[in-house]
This record gives structure tokens, C-alpha cells and sequence, in this order.
């Protein structure tokens, strides 16, 4: 594995790795009054929904997929006809959604307007458009709001995203970047697809990945990148166990700075997190 050590990645005792951490995983507080919050970042194809979930399980907490979110904002506006590049016209088609969010990390299912979508929020035709989708503000801001509530309230809670260190919640004392290179993240969603039984081709989704990480990390707000505090971890050569155990070892490193929310507007808590 390569991990690279950011500010907030200390010690290497045994608490860090291991089937000891992800037990203790279930009685960890990280956050002042009681509560954990473990917030995961990382580009399409690093592992971090398979990860988010199975560390949301033993510690006994919420799971969070925002990413889930914006396609299915982004599904929501195709279905409608709406041009994913009309910013008001996806800002008034995203305002309410009718989106039901799975909170159970043991289920992949996703609602909107009652119908199970969680099969075609993952397909070519959301996935082409999801980042256009995701960089115009309005729809960000609405959404980030969102994810800010649901988090906070549900005291003990493992987010997923490419924001939520920076954005949705900067004062999070566990906060892990999982990366992987390009082809191998290429590779990884066209065996996903190919289970699936979608017919793709390994050049195509290579280049899809390319173009999303450009667009992701290029757009004007809460573009894709670590927060200043998070552990960059590179998932390439890892097992999701080890992945898993490494981000219960960093939880357990982040109790004795536990994280303290403020209940302010959450533009500003983005704006600071964006510095």
C-alpha cells in the first residue's frame, strides 16, 4: 500500500491496523458530546462505497453515499429533457427532490419519487452527465445542506463523497482521501459493469474516468481534492479489508481530537473548508 501522510496522520501503534480496530469501531466516539463521523473522499473507482459501508457497519452508524445523490439529481434531470448544462433550469429541477436515502450500509438501494433507481444511477448515461450536473453551485449548495443535515443528525455517521472534508464537513478529525491511478480504477468499473451486464469497452471507460477526474478537479466550486487534514491513502494494491482496517486505525487516532460542529450556515463552513 501507499499512504501518504498528511497533518492529521500520527502514531502507528496497533490500534491503527487490524481486526482490533475495526471491533473497537463499534464504542468509538470521535465527535465533543458523543458520536462518530468518518468522512471519505476520493474519485470515482477507489473502493470508497464497498469501504464506507462495510466501516458504517461495524461501527453501527449511518452510511451516506452523496455521490449517489448527485446522479440521482442527474438521472432526475434527464429524465425531464433538461440540458445538464442549463444551470437554472437544473437548479429549479433539483431544489426538492423526491429522493428517499438509504441510510443501511447493508442495502444498495436508492429511491426517487418510490422507484428503485440504484441500477441506473450507475449506468453510461447518468455517469456521462453527473459531473456537469454536480458542478453548477445552486445545485451543490442544495445538496451539500442536505448532506450536512443528514450526517449531523444521525450521531454516528460514515460519508462518502469528493467533498465532505472540504465542503459538507470541514470540522470532521477523521478525514481520508482514497485514490488509486486512472487504469486501475478503469479496470475496476469495467469489471463492475461488465457483472453487471453492460457492454463496455475497457479504452472508453479509461477515458471517461480521465475526463471526469479533469472535470471534477477543474470545477469552480468544491473542486475534488484532500482537505489540508486528511490521510491520503492509495487503495491500488490494497484489500478492502486492509483499507477497511487502515480508516479504523485512523477513527481511533482522531477520538482524542474529537470534531465540533456548529450548526451555522453551511456556505460559510464550505468557504472555510475551501481555504
Amino acid at each position: 500500500m501507499t499512504a501518504t501522510a498528511q497533518p492529521g496522520d500520527q502514531g502507528s501503534g496497533d490500534q491503527r491496523t487490524g481486526d482490533g480496530a475495526v471491533a473497537a469501531l463499534a464504542t468509538l466516539d470521535n465527535v465533543a458530546g458523543g458520536g462518530l463521523v468518518i468522512a471519505v473522499d476520493g474519485p470515482s473507482g477507489t473502493g470508497k462505497s464497498t469501504v464506507c459501508r462495510r466501516v458504517a457497519e461495524a461501527a453501527g452508524a449511518r452510511y451516506l453515499d452523496t455521490g449517489a445523490m448527485y446522479r440521482v439529481a442527474t438521472l432526475h434531470v434527464l429524465r425531464q429533457g433538461i440540458d445538464p448544462a442549463d444551470g437554472d433550469a437544473v437548479a429549479r429541477a433539483t431544489a426538492d427532490l423526491p429522493l428517499v436515502v438509504n441510510e443501511d450500509p447493508r442495502s444498495t438501494a436508492v429511491l426517487l419519487d418510490g422507484e428503485d433507481i440504484s441500477g441506473e444511477i450507475r449506468g453510461p448515461g447518468v455517469t456521462a452527465h453527473v459531473s456537469a450536473v454536480a458542478a453548477h453551485p445552486a445545485v451543490r449548495a442544495n445538496l451539500v445542506a442536505l448532506q450536512r443535515s443528514l450526517a449531523l443528525s444521525a450521531g454516528r455517521c460514515v460519508v462518502e463523497g469528493r467533498d465532505i472534508g472540504t465542503a459538507v464537513l470541514p470540522e470532521a478529525t477523521c478525514k481520508v482521501f482514497m485514490t488509486a491511478s486512472a487504469e486501475i480504477r478503469a479496470r475496476r468499473r469495467y469489471d463492475q459493469d461488465r457483472q453487471a451486464g453492460r457492454e463496455v469497452d475497457y479504452a472508453a471507460v479509461l477515458a471517461d474516468v480521465e475526463r471526469r477526474d479533469a472535470a471534477d478537479s477543474s470545477r469552480a466550486v468544491s473542486p475534488l481534492r484532500p482537505a489540508a487534514d486528511a490521510v491520503v491513502l492509495d487503495t491500488g494494491d490494497l484489500t478492502v479489508d486492509q483499507v477497511v482496517a487502515r480508516i479504523a486505525g485512523l477513527a481511533a487516532d482522531s477520538a482524542s481530537t474529537p470534531a465540533r460542529f456548529t450548526s451555522g450556515d453551511v456556505t460559510a463552513q464550505q468557504e472555510r473548508g475551501s481555504r
